[in-house]
């Protein structure tokens, strides 16, 4: 009985539109990338804190 009724029922996203399948970036970072370099700057600011009060009084 459900197959003789040709009406289209909407979309059941409410109209929401998906937009990372759209767009794609140029550049593309590794996760592991971006936590080496978190550790880097992580590093980078204890070693100035520890050592940059000689510099700037």
């Amino acid at each position: 009985m459900a197959r003789d009724n040709k009406i289209n029922m909407p979309s059941g996203q409410g109209g929401l539109t998906r937009y990372f399948d759209e767009y794609s970036s140029k550049i593309e970072i590794s996760p592991t990338a971006v936590i080496v370099l978190a550790g880097v700057i992580m590093f980078m600011l204890i070693i100035l804190h520890q050592v940059g009060g000689g510099f700037f009084g």
